[in-house]
């Protein structure tokens, strides 16, 4: 076998290999998790007057993805005076999602209000990655702990989502 039949040889085995090993990935956006779909809002939290800061959470989760709007109040200022608002500010993410066991990952990014992305501001920049142990779903309700600070965010189901998958 001379050299150009041996790097024909290694050149078709090497496609073949390629073509045989990749997968096309689905065009279309996978369906989540059936009983996290539709629009979740904590309109409390427990002993809130208490605390220095906390944040109330507002989700909207549609077939693997979500949106969440944290709304943040705090008697403490961590920010430049421009950015504090009196206390009360707003921050925006949106990702996709897994649930494994009792688990619920999100992936994405702090965004401006519009869900577009956010390089530079107030507050939080980058990924949005929090993790929550799921303690309890119904019906209408879905009881979240956040495995970074342990606090229990209990969501009320506002309105049902029914997924139907987007072209990507």
């Amino acid at each position: 076998m001379n050299f150009n039949q041996r790097l024909y040889f290694l050149l078709s085995a090497f496609l073949l290999f390629t073509f045989i090993s990749c997968t096309r990935l689905p065009n279309v956006q996978g369906k989540g998790e059936t009983f996290l779909q539709g629009v979740w809002s904590q309109d409390s939290i427990a002993n809130s007057e208490q605390l220095l800061t906390y944040t109330k959470h507002h989700f909207k989760i549609s077939c693997d993805s979500f949106y969440v709007d944290l709304t943040t109040y705090s008697k403490v200022n961590y920010y430049e005076d421009s950015c504090f608002n009196n206390g009360i500010w707003k921050e925006h993410a949106k990702g996709t999602y897994n649930v494994k066991g009792d688990t619920l990952l999100l992936e994405g990014d702090f965004t401006k209000s519009n869900y577009k992305q956010k390089i530079s501001g107030c507050y939080r920049n980058g990924r949005y990655l929090p993790s929550f142990k799921i303690k309890s779903s119904g019906p209408n309700n879905l009881v979240l702990e956040s495995l970074n600070d342990q606090r229990e965010c209990a969501l009320v189901l506002k309105e049902k989502i029914t997924c139907v998958p987007k072209e990507l």
